[in-house]
């Protein structure tokens, strides 16, 4: 049955490969179980029910991914629109967390729209060979300053941005795990970074409780000094949340602004996610595009659709699907072994507190490594090209922002290419990018 699904011996894979794959997908995002909640409950959202949210969000949008896009790419509540909802709409903008939810549920129509239409081949046909290159760079370049950061390598300083942090034992533990992953990976065994977090995980149980002390890696609240813990198995999930959006007070023209900055944000996190998964794990059409991108981009407008009912911010593809890609993840099979990941967790969310932030950063570090391959395909004796691409390709990270690299990239190559005489390798498309860009910059 699995044969016929997926075609698994077409794609020259098997179905081991594909369930390891969809475990190490799911390990390294995971966190966004209980980090996701954290986030929307400062604007006021339950915490239980935006937990049961999320873990329904990420079950069906991963189910449909697998089984109606066949690509091995998990769908679940973006990190950074979620603090767009928030941070700025909800306790900056002074809206109610359901009127937020209201906006969101008008960005995923419009969304679901631009995706039936196919607008997503237009937007693609504008986008440069080069800025492609760029962007699949810089999200594994982002992707890996995840890890550093929630492995607490790298933090805040004031006189430098940013610095190393003083060395820990929660640290000589995760450099010891990036050490034996990065060995196993070298190696080429297979499933390297599952090992990789299962031994860093069980190295970090010695935490607080025979060296060092890992509080520094949980909110000030709830800190402790053991790094792993068991808190119980079951917990009941919470319906509270379910259609409690505000469709119509939603409505109102001052916010339109944010309904449009969603829209903005998760059709070109998707976008830039698929194009760049395609690139790492060469998963691409016989005309060199994503693969079964405009079924992709359906499922995820349609989560993004559905995640106001259920009361969460909006859905989209994650680029540590990566991570299943990298283990030999080839088909839609990686999907739903992820859904069926998150599906216990309506009861047993408890148990994610096994493993530690430092027990993934590894396996995110790594995943960061194998999406650099198209770097080598960018012209960079050819400026005018070079230079958009590699403003795309750091402005990812260092924004933290997929989004914001996108347009600074947009907005670069258009400017450059009419200071150098070339106007005429600005495609129509690519004009309304610009201006779609330089408005979201303007707003802010």
């Amino acid at each position: 049955m699995l044969e016929r699904l997926f075609s698994l011996r077409a794609e020259g894979t098997t179905t081991r490969t594909e369930v390891l794959a969809g475990i190490a997908t799911f390990m390294a995002s995971m966190y966004i179980i209980v980090v996701n909640p954290g986030i929307l409950s400062a604007a006021g959202v339950p915490f239980s029910a935006a937990l049961t949210a999320t873990v329904l969000v990420s079950f069906f949008g991963s189910l449909m991914m697998g089984l109606y896009a066949r690509n091995p790419i998990l769908v679940a509540p973006g990190m950074g629109i979620n603090a767009l909802f928030a941070y700025t709409m909800v306790l900056g903008g002074g809206m109610s967390w359901e009127v937020a939810l209201g906006c969101v549920f008008w960005a995923g129509v419009i969304f679901a729209v631009l995706a039936m239409f196919n607008v997503r081949r237009l937007v693609i046909d504008a986008i440069p060979a080069q800025l492609r290159y760029a962007i699949a760079c810089g999200i594994g370049l982002f992707i890996t300053l995840i890890g550093l950061v929630n492995a607490k390598l790298i933090v805040s300083n004031p006189v430098t941005v940013v610095s190393v942090a003083p060395m820990t034992p929660s640290l000589v533990v995760f450099l010891l795990g990036l050490a034996l992953t990065a060995i196993l990976v070298a190696k080429r065994i297979h499933g390297a970074l599952i090992i990789g977090i299962i031994v860093t995980t069980l190295m970090a149980t010695t935490i607080g409780r025979l060296w060092g002390d890992g509080s520094a890696y949980f909110p000030p609240e709830i800190a402790q000094p053991t790094l792993v813990n068991f808190t119980g198995i079951f917990a009941a999930p919470d319906f509270s949340g379910l259609l409690a959006l505000d469709l119509l007070g939603s409505l109102k023209v001052a916010y339109a602004p944010f309904i449009f900055v969603i829209l903005f944000t998760v059709f070109f996190d998707a976008l830039s996610t698929f194009m760049a998964v395609a690139e790492a794990g060469n998963l691409k059409d016989e005309n060199g595009d994503p693969r079964n991108i405009r079924r992709s981009m359906m499922v995820d407008a349609f989560s993004a659709l559905v995640s106001a009912p259920l009361g969460t911010s909006p859905a989209n593809a994650y680029i540590e699907s990566a991570a299943g890609i990298s283990q030999g993840g080839r088909t839609g099979l990686v999907a739903v072994v992820v859904a069926l990941c998150f599906l216990p967790f309506l009861f047993l969310a408890p148990l994610l507190s096994l493993v530690p932030s430092i027990a993934t950063a590894p396996a995110l570090i790594l995943v960061g490594v194998f999406m650099m391959e198209p770097i080598g395909k960018i012209h960079w004796h050819q400026f005018d090209d070079a230079i958009p691409a590699f403003i795309a390709m750091v402005m990812i990270p260092l924004t933290y922002s997929i989004t914001h690299g996108i347009v600074f990239g947009f907005l670069s190559f258009v400017v450059i290419k009419l200071g150098v005489g070339k106007a005429r390798e600005i495609r129509p498309t690519m004009w309304v990018l610009f201006a779609l860009s330089l408005l979201l910059l303007l707003e802010g």
